[in-house]
C-alpha cells in the first residue's frame, strides 16, 4: 500500500488507508486530503507524486491549481461584501457596475452572479485564453453583450466567467480584483497558502494538473448556438493553459486558484464554523444563512446535470451529490475531481485536492469514495 504523510486522528484511519489504496491502484497520482470538524484539523493527509515521471514526491507544500474550487473562494469575499454592508445580493448589478446594463441586462441582480443564472455564461464574442488574462477586456466584453436565457429562470454554469463577473463587482466596490482582495483580507491574515494570481516565487512548489479526457460533448447533438456549446467553447478547455506562467500570474477567479487541501479547508471553514475560521471572523451567521436562499433547482443548462444553487454555493441534490446527507450543506469542485464540502449542521469543511484530473467537470470517483468514507465514520 502506497505512503501517506500527515497526520490523522484515529477514527479517521480509515480515511488514510482510501487514500493510500487509490494511490496504489493509480486512481490518483498526487492528492492531499484535509478535515476540519469543530475548529480542530481532524485530517490532514497527503501522499503520491508530484510529476506523472514519479520523480518528485506531493509534499506538505505541493500547491496546485483547482480550477473551479477556486469559486468557493469568490463566493467567499463576495459574502464578506455583503456582510459589511457593502454589497447587496439583491441589487442591480449595474448599480455596481453600470456599463453591465447594457444590452438588456439592467435588471440583472448580483444574487444572478453568484448562482450562475444571470444568463451570461461566457463570453458571446470569440474570445482567446489570453483574453482572460486582459481584465479590462475580458470585462468589458462581458459587460457589452446580451443574456443568453432569462436571468433568474435557470441556471447555466458560469464556468471561466463567473470570477471576472462577481470580481468586477468586487473591484468596482473595493478597487481591488479578486486575487487582490482575497491576499489582503484573507489569506494574508490567516497565513493561507492560498493564491488567485500566483507570485512565480511560489512556481516551485507548483504540480502540473495530469489532463483529463476530452470533455464528452456532442456538438452536432447540442447545437452550436445552444448554452452548453457557447459555454464550453470559448475558449476551448485545455487543462495545460495551467502549465503558464500567464495562467498562473492572472486573476481568473472562476477557475485558476492555487492551493492545497490544508489551506482550503482553513479558509472555507469559516462557512461551517460561524463565520469565525483561525481566530479570524470573516462572516456573520446571518450572512452565511444566505447561501442557503435557494436560487435554481433543475438541469443546469451548461452542464446538462440537475443543479440547485444558493447564493454563492452549489447546494446537494440527490442526484449529482448522493453521497453527501441531507441537512445545511453547501458545496463546490473543480475541473477534474477537487472538491469542498461545508457541512454547517456537523461543523465540519472537507477538502479534497488531487493532480491526476478525472473525467467530468463536478466531483470524481475519487471525492466520492473519499466523501463516503468520511460520512461513514461520522455515524
Amino acid at each position: 500500500m502506497t505512503e501517506v504523510q500527515g497526520s490523522c486522528s484515529a477514527r479517521f484511519e480509515p480515511l488514510r488507508d482510501v487514500l493510500a489504496e487509490r494511490l496504489g491502484a493509480d486512481h490518483e497520482l498526487g492528492a492531499c486530503l484535509a478535515v476540519i470538524i469543530d475548529g480542530e484539523c481532524e485530517v490532514d493527509l497527503w501522499g503520491g507524486w508530484a510529476d506523472p515521471e514519479r520523480t518528485t514526491p506531493w509534499a506538505e507544500d505541493t500547491i496546485t491549481n483547482v480550477w473551479s474550487s477556486t469559486k468557493t473562494m469568490v463566493a467567499l469575499i463576495a459574502l464578506m461584501l455583503v456582510d459589511r454592508g457593502e454589497l447587496d445580493p439583491y441589487a442591480k448589478v449595474a448599480r455596481y457596475w453600470p456599463e453591465f446594463g447594457a444590452a438588456g441586462k439592467g435588471d440583472i441582480e448580483v444574487r444572478h452572479l453568484l448562482s450562475h443564472t444571470s444568463g451570461v455564461s461566457s463570453w458571446a464574442q470569440p474570445v482567446t485564453v489570453a483574453d482572460l488574462y486582459d481584465w479590462e477586456r475580458s470585462t468589458a466584453l462581458l459587460a457589452a453583450q446580451e443574456p443568453w436565457w432569462e436571468p433568474g429562470t435557470a441556471s447555466g454554469y458560469h464556468a471561466l466567467n463567473m470570477g471576472h463577473l462577481v470580481g468586477e463587482v468586487v473591484r468596482r466596490i473595493t478597487g481591488l480584483r479578486p486575487g487582490e482582495f482575497l491576499a489582503r483580507e484573507v489569506t494574508g491574515p490567516l497565513g493561507a497558502d492560498f493564491h488567485i494570481g500566483l507570485d512565480p516565487v511560489h512556481f516551485p512548489r507548483v504540480s502540473n494538473v495530469v489532463p483529463p479526457p476530452p470533455l464528452p460533448m456532442d456538438l452536432a447533438a447540442l447545437g452550436m448556438d445552444s448554452v452548453a456549446v457557447r459555454t464550453f467553447t470559448n475558449p476551448p478547455p485545455n487543462a495545460e493553459y495551467a502549465w503558464t506562467e500567464e495562467w498562473r500570474r492572472a486573476d481568473i477567479g472562476a477557475a485558476n486558484g492555487h492551493g492545497n487541501a490544508r489551506s482550503i479547508a482553513r479558509i472555507q471553514s469559516a462557512i461551517s464554523h460561524g463565520g469565525e475560521t483561525g481566530g479570524i471572523r470573516l462572516l456573520s451567521p446571518a450572512t452565511i444563512e444566505r447561501i442557503f436562499d435557494k436560487q435554481s433547482d433543475g438541469v443546469d443548462l451548461a452542464l446538462g446535470e440537475h443543479l440547485r444553487f444558493g447564493i454563492g454555493y452549489g447546494l446537494p441534490t440527490p442526484v449529482t451529490t448522493a453521497e453527501l446527507p441531507d441537512g445545511r450543506i453547501c458545496f463546490w469542485g473543480g475541473w477534474g475531481g477537487s472538491m469542498v464540502v461545508n457541512d454547517l449542521d456537523r461543523r465540519m469543511t472537507f477538502v479534497y485536492v488531487m493532480n491526476k484530473m478525472s473525467p467530468g467537470i463536478l466531483g470524481s470517483a475519487n471525492s466520492k469514495a473519499y466523501l463516503t468514507s468520511l460520512y461513514s465514520l461520522l455515524r
